[in-house]
C-alpha cells in the first residue's frame, strides 16, 4: 500500500493509553500539527493485544507513518490492577531481625476509630515468605552488627525452594548506609541471577520504615509482570516495523525509558490518569488560566485534580487497594512522587444495583471492558452508567465510537427495568435518571471535598472535562457543585493519550539524611545533591535523550520532634552559597503560609533531599482551525429527545457535529455535541461557544437567572 506520508522524516509521535475499559491512541504529526485518533476495547488478559490492534487499525487508515514514527509514549493500568487483583509475582522479603511484621503493624493507627470491625489490606507478602537477617545499622549509619552472609545465602536458598520469583530487601536505616543491602544484592546476583530483585536503597532511600518496606515490596511484587509485559509489547511493536523509542508515563507527570520503568514499576502505578492533568496544565498556559478542576471520567473510574496557580500538586505518599475506597489509611502506602489526584470511583461501566438496605447504589465496581455494559452485548448482565446514559438519550446507539461499535438500547432498557426499576417500584426513565444523577452526586460530593481541602472555591472554578464519559457528565457535575464554566478540549475522549505529548522526560530522586540545620555542613549537602543529580543524569541518558538536563532541588524540613515535613524548593546554585539564616527564613515563610503561624524559637532539621532531573519539554501545539464563514445550521445533525435534568422530562436536544463546528460558533442548549470519542451534554440553561482552537466553552446560568461570567 502506498505511503500516505512519503516525504515525512522522523516527525510522528504516538500516544497510547490503556484504561480499564478502552485503549486510546493519538498519532500526532509534529510538522503539520494534525492528529489521528483511534479507540478500541482494552484486552485485560493481554493489554499488548489491544495496543497491536489499535496501531494496526491506524496503519490501515493512515498507511506509511510507522517508518517515520520517532517515539511512542505509553500509559498503562497494568501495575495498579496487578496490586488490586493480587496477580503479582510470588515474592519474598529479607529484612532486619525483628522487623518481619512491619507490613502488618504499619503505624498502628486505626483509619476508623469507631469501627471495631475495620479491615486492613493483606500484605502482598505472606508471613512465611518474610525472612529476618542478622545485621543492624544505626540511625547515623554506623554498623552496630555486621551482616551474617552465611545466613543470607541460606535464607536465599530457602526462599528459592519455596518458589519465589522476586525478592524485596529492606534493612533498617539502609537509607543512611546501604552497605549491607549492597552486599545482599551482590550475593543474589551471584547465586540467583534470574531472581527479580528490589532493594530499598535503590527503590526508596527514605525514612519511615513501614512506607519504605511497603514501597519496596510493591516494586518487587509487580516487577516480573511489568518486565514481561513491556518486553512483549516491545516485540509486538518491533514486528510491526517500529524502530523508534518507547517511553512510559510516570505517576509524577514525566515520561521515562522502558528500562527505568522495568526497574521501578512502582513509579508507573498512576501513569494513565496523570497525563490528563499534565494536559490541563498545558491548556491553562494556553489560555492564561491558573486555577481549574481537571475531571477525567472514563469507562472504569474517574479521577480529578485541582490545579492552582498553573500547577498540579505533587504528593510523596498515596495508597492503593484500599479496603474502604474513600478512607485514608485503609490501603497499601506507596511513597513515590505522584500527581495529587483524587479517585472519585465512577465511570461509564460503574454497575448499578439495589443494596442490602433496598437503596440504589452505583459503583464502585465496574463492568470494565470484559464483559462491559449490557448495551455492549459482550456478555454483561448488570446495568451500568453507560446503559442509563443511553436510555436517557444522551448517547446515540448508532454513533458510539463514531458508529464502529453500535449499542443495544433495548438490552440496556431491559436490564435497568429488571435490576433497578422493578425492585424500586419506579418506571424505567426514573430508574435510569436515578443512576445518572446518583453518580453525578457521588462525584460532586468528592469534588467539593477535594476542592475545599486545597483551599479552592467550587463556585468559581472552571471544570476541564476529559474521558469518554467526562463531557457527558460535566454539565450535571457543574450544576451540583455550582461551577460557572466548563471547558471541553479537542479530542477530550482520548485526553490522556493526547496529554502524553505535553509531558517532559523527567525522573525524581530522593535520599533521607537527618541533620539539624544549626550544625549541618552545607558543603556535604551540596555533595549529596550533586550525587542525586548524577544519578538522575544517568537515568535520563538511558532514555536516549542527549539534550540539556535541568535540575530542581527540594529540601524536606521540619521542626525538631515534628512528624511531618514541609518541602522547600531551592535554586540549583551550590548549596553552600546559602546562609543558614536565609534557609531558616524561607522555611518559616513557607510554614507560615501553609499553617498560619511559625515557631522561630524552635530548631529545624533537614530530613530528605530531593532532585527532579528533567529534559526541556518538547514543543507541542494544537493548531488553530481555519475560520470559515458558515451557517450554524450546517453543523446540525438533527434533533434527539433526551432527558432534561431541569424539567425532569424528555425534551428535544439539537445535535451538533463537533467536527463541523467552526471558530466563533455559539448556541444555547439544550444541545448535544457529538464526536467519535465522546459526547458533550449542554442543558437549556447553558450556552456553548467554540474558539479558534476548537475548544468548546460552556457557560452556565446562575439559579437566580444571573450568569457566571461572559461567554466567549
Amino acid at each position: 500500500m502506498a505511503s500516505e506520508f512519503p516525504s515525512a522524516s522522523g516527525r510522528f509521535r504516538l500516544g497510547c493509553d490503556i484504561g480499564g475499559t478502552f485503549t486510546d491512541f493519538v498519532l500526532v504529526d509534529d510538522q503539520s500539527g494534525r492528529f489521528y485518533v483511534y479507540k478500541c476495547l482494552t484486552t485485560p488478559a493481554d493489554p499488548s493485544e489491544a495496543v497491536e490492534t489499535g496501531v494496526s487499525r491506524l496503519l490501515e487508515q493512515h498507511p506509511g507513518f510507522m517508518e517515520h514514527l520517532e517515539e511512542i509514549i505509553h500509559g498503562t493500568t497494568l501495575v495498579i490492577n496487578a496490586i488490586i487483583e493480587r496477580k503479582g509475582a510470588k515474592t519474598g522479603l529479607m529484612t532486619t531481625e525483628g522487623f518481619k511484621d512491619v507490613l502488618e503493624l504499619g503505624r498502628e493507627l486505626r483509619y476508623d476509630a469507631y469501627d471495631i470491625f475495620a479491615e486492613y489490606p493483606e500484605p502482598l507478602i505472606p508471613r512465611p515468605f518474610r525472612k529476618e537477617i542478622r545485621e543492624r545499622i544505626a540511625g547515623d549509619g554506623r554498623i552496630l552488627k555486621p551482616l551474617d552472609e552465611a545466613q543470607v545465602e541460606a535464607t536465599l536458598e530457602a526462599l528459592l525452594e519455596m518458589g519465589m520469583t522476586s525478592l524485596a530487601v529492606c534493612l533498617i536505616n539502609s537509607y543512611e548506609n546501604p552497605v549491607h543491602e549492597m552486599r545482599i544484592k551482590a550475593i543474589v546476583e551471584e547465586k540467583a541471577p534470574d531472581l527479580f530483585l528490589s532493594t530499598s536503597f535503590e527503590v526508596l532511600p527514605q525514612i519511615r520504615e513501614y512506607e519504605r518496606t511497603s514501597t519496596t515490596v510493591t516494586n518487587a511484587y509487580v516487577k516480573p509482570i511489568t518486565e514481561k509485559y513491556l518486553k512483549k509489547l516491545t516485540r509486538r511493536l518491533e514486528a510491526m516495523g517500529f524502530a523508534g523509542r518507547l517511553y512510559i508515563m510516570l505517576s509524577s507527570g514525566g515520561i521515562t525509558s522502558v528500562e527505568t520503568a522495568q526497574a521501578f514499576p512502582v513509579r508507573i502505578i498512576e501513569s494513565g490518569p496523570t497525563a490528563a492533568v499534565i494536559a490541563s496544565q498545558h491548556y491553562g498556559k494556553m489560555f492564561k488560566i491558573e486555577d481549574m478542576f481537571c475531571f477525567d471520567m472514563g469507562g472504569t473510574t474517574a479521577k480529578s485534580c485541582l490545579i492552582q496557580k498553573g500547577h498540579a500538586g505533587l504528593v510523596s505518599t498515596f495508597e492503593v487497594g484500599r479496603v474502604q475506597r474513600f478512607k485514608k489509611g485503609s490501603g497499601l502506602p506507596i511513597q513515590v512522587p505522584v500527581v495529587d489526584l483524587m479517585e472519585i470511583g465512577a465511570g461509564g461501566g460503574s454497575i448499578a444495583r439495589i443494596n442490602r438496605m433496598g437503596l440504589l447504589q452505583v459503583g464502585p465496581d465496574s463492568a470494565g471492558a470484559d464483559p462491559g455494559p449490557v448495551s455492549y452485548e459482550k456478555g454483561g448482565t448488570e446495568p451500568t452508567v453507560t446503559d442509563a446514559d443511553l436510555v436517557l438519550g444522551y448517547l446515540d446507539p448508532d454513533y458510539f465510537l463514531g458508529g464502529t461499535m453500535p449499542l443495544n438500547k433495548r438490552a440496556a432498557e431491559g436490564a435497568i427495568a429488571e435490576k433497578v426499576a422493578a425492585p424500586l417500584g419506579t418506571g424505567l426513565v426514573e430508574a435510569a435518571f436515578g443512576i445518572h444523577d446518583l453518580i453525578n452526586e457521588t462525584m460532586a460530593a468528592a469534588a467539593k471535598t477535594h476542592i475545599a481541602e486545597k483551599g479552592g472555591n467550587p463556585q468559581v472554578v472552571l471544570i476541564l472535562a476529559f474521558g469518554g464519559a467526562g463531557p457527558v457528565h460535566a454539565y450535571g457535575l457543574a450544576k451540583k457543585i455550582g461551577a460557572p464554566r466548563i471547558l471541553v478540549p479537542p479530542l477530550a475522549g482520548v485526553g490522556s493519550a493526547l496529554g502524553f505529548f505535553t509531558a517532559p522526560v523527567a525522573f525524581d530522586l530522593s535520599r533521607s539524611h537527618r541533620e539539624p540545620m544549626d550544625t549541618a555542613d552545607f558543603e556535604e549537602i551540596e555533595a549529596l545533591f550533586a550525587a542525586l543529580e548524577q544519578d538522575g543524569e544517568k537515568v535520563l541518558k538511558s532514555s536516549g535523550k542527549n539534550e540539556e538536563i535541568l535540575f530542581t532541588r527540594v529540601l524536606s524540613m521540619r521542626f525538631v520532634g515534628q512528624g511531618s515535613e514541609t518541602d522547600l524548593t531551592v535554586e540549583r546554585n551550590p548549596f553552600f552559597e546559602f546562609s543558614k539564616e536565609e534557609i531558616r527564613r524561607r522555611f518559616d515563610d513557607s510554614y507560615k503560609k501553609l499553617y498560619g503561624r511559625t515557631y522561630p524559637e524552635t530548631p529545624v532539621e533537614f530530613v530528605t533531599f530531593k532532585v527532579r532531573a528533567q529534559i526541556p519539554q518538547r514543543p507541542f501545539r494544537i493548531p488553530k482551525r481555519t475560520k470559515e464563514k458558515r451557517d450554524l445550521s450546517e453543523c446540525i445533525k438533527g434533533k434527539r429527545n433526551a432527558f432534561s435534568v431541569n424539567r425532569r422530562e424528555f425534551i428535544p436536544f439539537t445535535v451538533y457535529d463537533r467536527m463541523r463546528l467552526f471558530p466563533g460558533a455559539s448556541f444555547r442548549g439544550p444541545a448535544i455535541i457529538e464526536e467519535k470519542e465522546s459526547t458533550i451534554i449542554i442543558g437549556e440553561d447553558a450556552r456553548a461557544a467554540v474558539d479558534d482552537y476548537g475548544f468548546v466553552w460552556i457557560d452556565l446560568e446562575r439559579g437566580n437567572g444571573g450568569r457566571h461570567g461572559d461567554a466567549i
